[in-house]
């Protein structure tokens, strides 16, 4: 890896970590239901990487600028499962049980959705 694929994967992990950061502390959504900030990131995340494989990028420098830094600090799976693992501790094994099952199949189909309307459009 050269100083340039270098530079691209900090200056997006350094965009990704400030727009997680971002929402994280700053947006407010009630849908009904409780879906922590950190969620939505991930729901974000999944969409956004849904575009990107539909685009199909070769260029590497593209390639480690989204896929690896911004992507990679933007989207927070770390965080997902220490949110589980809070969980976990106090005993809420329902809860674990369908915030888990919320987090994956609502960021599965903000994935299919960003690489479908990509699809569309090409």
């Amino acid at each position: 890896m050269d100083i340039y694929s270098i530079s691209f994967v900090l200056f997006g992990s350094a965009i990704g970590l400030l727009l997680r950061m971002l929402i994280q502390n700053n947006l407010k959504i009630n849908i009904g239901f409780n879906i922590r900030n950190i969620s939505i990131v991930n729901f974000i995340a999944s969409f956004f990487l849904g575009i990107l494989v539909a685009l199909n990028f070769t260029n590497n420098k593209i390639l480690f600028l989204f896929y690896t830094g911004f992507l990679g600090c933007f989207s927070t799976f770390s965080s997902f499962i220490y949110q589980l693992f809070v969980l976990f501790q106090k005993r809420k094994y329902l809860l674990l049980f369908f915030h888990y099952i919320e987090v994956i199949i609502i960021a599965f189909l903000c994935f299919y959705v960003g690489f479908y309307l990509i699809r569309l459009i090409n």
